[in-house]
Parts: C-alpha cells; sequence; structure tokens
C-alpha cells in the first residue's frame, strides 16, 4: 500500500501556474517582439531554441515539476502486517558476587570449585534458555547493582554473567538492597510477569533496607521472588552460626508467592533451575509490524533526469549534436 508522510505538499503543484500568471500582469499570453530573420539568426549562431510555446515544452516542465513534489511528500510503500511474538515473563536474576563465593565446595565431577563458578556456569545456561522472556541482571555484594536492564538480548546477559567477578561489589552481602533494586525494576511491569530470583549463599549484612520489608512490598506490587540458598553446609552452623539464613530467605518467598529452594550442590542447583523454567509464560497484548520502504528516491531521480534533458534542449547542445552528426 502506498502512503505519502506529507501530502499536505500537493497543494504547492499550481504555485509555478500562479507565478507565470501574476508576471505576465494576468495573461498567460507571453509579451512578443518581431525579429526579422529570427530563424536566420538562430542558424547562424548554430543554436535553435525549442518552441517554448509548445505544448510538449510546458508539459515536460508541469511533469518535472510534479515528480519534484511528489518526492517532497515522501511517498513509501507499507508492508503487510507482520505479528510479533510478544509473550514470556519480565524475569530478573540477582547473583551474590560476596566474598563466601569464593569458598570450594561445589563438586562437579571428582573436583571442588567456587562456589560462584558452578554458578556462573548454570545461571548463565538458564539464562540463554529463557527464549521469549526479558531477562535483567543484578549483581550485589556489600552494594546492590544493575549490571543489565530487561532485554531480549540473551547473549549479552549470558556475557555479563560470565564476566561477574567476586570483589565487584564488595565482601559483604545485601540481600534487602537487591530486593529493593529488583522491585524498582519490575514495579512498571505487567503484574503477572514480575518475577525475581535471588541466589545468595550467606545472610543479610550490609543492607539499607530490612529484606522483610522488602518482600512486603513486593507482595503489593504483585513481585514473585524466587529464592535460592547454595552453600554445601547448609543446614549446619560454622563458627557458631547459620551460613545461609534459609528462615529469611524462606519468609521473603512465601511472603511474596513464591518458593524457596537449597542447592547443596551444582546438580541441585541445575534441577532447581529446571523447575524454574517450568513457569507458564504470561500471554500479552500481541502487536503487529508493518515494514516500510522509502520511495522518494523515485520521483526525485525521475525530476532530476527531466531536469538535465530539459537543460540539454534550452541550450540547444541536442540540436547542434544532432546537425554535426548529419553533417558527418
Amino acid at each position: 500500500m502506498l502512503e505519502w508522510m506529507w501530502p499536505w505538499i500537493f497543494i504547492a503543484a499550481p504555485l509555478p501556474v500562479l507565478i507565470f500568471y501574476f508576471s505576465r500582469g494576468g495573461s498567460l499570453q507571453p509579451s512578443a517582439l518581431r525579429a526579422p530573420f529570427a530563424a536566420r539568426w538562430q542558424s547562424l549562431s548554430g543554436t535553435r531554441q525549442p518552441s517554448q510555446s509548445g505544448r510538449w515544452y510546458w508539459w515536460l516542465l508541469w511533469t518535472a515539476w510534479m515528480l519534484l513534489i511528489a518526492a517532497i511528500a515522501r511517498p513509501q510503500w507499507i508492508g503487510e502486517p507482520i505479528e510479533l511474538p510478544n509473550t514470556g515473563r519480565d524475569l530478573m536474576l540477582g547473583l551474590d558476587l560476596s566474598g563466601s563465593m569464593q569458598i570450594e565446595d561445589m563438586q562437579i565431577g571428582n573436583r571442588l570449585v567456587p562456589r560462584i563458578t558452578a554458578v556462573k556456569s548454570i545461571a548463565a545456561d538458564f539464562a540463554q534458555r529463557r527464549q521469549g522472556d526479558r531477562v535483567g541482571l543484578i549483581l550485589f555484594g556489600t552494594r546492590a547493582y544493575l549490571q543489565a536492564p530487561l532485554t531480549f538480548d540473551l547473549a549479552t546477559i549470558t556475557r555479563f554473567i560470565d564476566e561477574a567477578q567476586l570483589g565487584f561489589a564488595g565482601e559483604d552481602t545485601a540481600i534487602g538492597d537487591a530486593l529493593g533494586l529488583a522491585i524498582k525494576r519490575l514495579r512498571d511491569r505487567p503484574a503477572t510477569s514480575r518475577i525475581f530470583i535471588l541466589l545468595t549463599d550467606g545472610q543479610d549484612t550490609a543492607s539499607t533496607v530490612d529484606p522483610m520489608e522488602a518482600a512486603a512490598l513486593a507482595a503489593q506490587l504483585d513481585v514473585k521472588i524466587y529464592t535460592i540458598g547454595i552453600s554445601r553446609n547448609l543446614g549446619r552452623t560454622t563458627r557458631g552460626r547459620v551460613e545461609v539464613d534459609e528462615a529469611m530467605l524462606n519468609a521473603v518467598a512465601e511472603a511474596t508467592g513464591g518458593r524457596y529452594f537449597r542447592a547443596t550442590s551444582p546438580a541441585e542447583l541445575e534441577a532447581i533451575y529446571a523447575l524454574l523454567d517450568t513457569l507458564e509464560p504470561v500471554e500479552q497484548d500481541a502487536s503487529t509490524f508493518r515494514p516500510k520502504r522509502a520511495l522518494s528516491w523515485v520521483p526525485l531521480l525521475g525530476a532530476l533526469g527531466l531536469s538535465c534533458w530539459l537543460g540539454l534542449l534550452h541550450s540547444g547542445w541536442l540540436s547542434r549534436r544532432s546537425s554535426r552528426l548529419t553533417h558527418d
């Protein structure tokens, strides 16, 4: 379908006629001066102007002008509607980068690897599988930082997860601040697609926001939070204290309609992410896209070609060339 972006420009079409009319004092007949032997003068000078009173000449001028007007009106071709897939969830990932994540107690094969190594590998694979979802990334330690806003660019999210390094956000653990930042980023999204997955191996030690207060706000805004506690020593005490505050993580998840998961090994962590993969996508209003192709160059090229031809006719170059070829 052809569409004009500026169709009102066609009101300028009669402008040359009006200018010609008023410049002649209201008469369309040009004034004339009788010159005896005019034809012989033209032949002696080697130039023979085209008869500007000929209808064909004026029609060519008018055509060139209308092509120029058409180019200025910016025609474009509108293609058939293309429906864009617009289903899925808005999902934020929160990864703990505190100092304790360097502890080597995650067993892969016959060797132990740091917690962060197992988390990055499995989380990156999880993010890459979220085709159709918008995924964001929050990294937190002493402070919480938005590493990537919600996006369909899963390759970038995966790269950011792989490049995350311990110490980026400090040595402590600010779980409440991470929750608050996630809520801020998700609150404007559709209510049924606000999901935050928090992974940590410690207790809240540095937040300016109480985790339970953040959970209450999340519940009011319909942000569902899934929490994952990762440590080989879950349920045990280290130096007189519980290493992961499972009670708090469970309370945060339950307050928002989510769930708390325990991960004591990479295999369990992968199973948890597989379970999260079963969340049903939220149907949103479908959107359509109609491709557009600019066509201004077509009438502009035609106007330029006609102008060049009329210029050659007016200068007599074509008649001189034709005469020279005839004599040869």
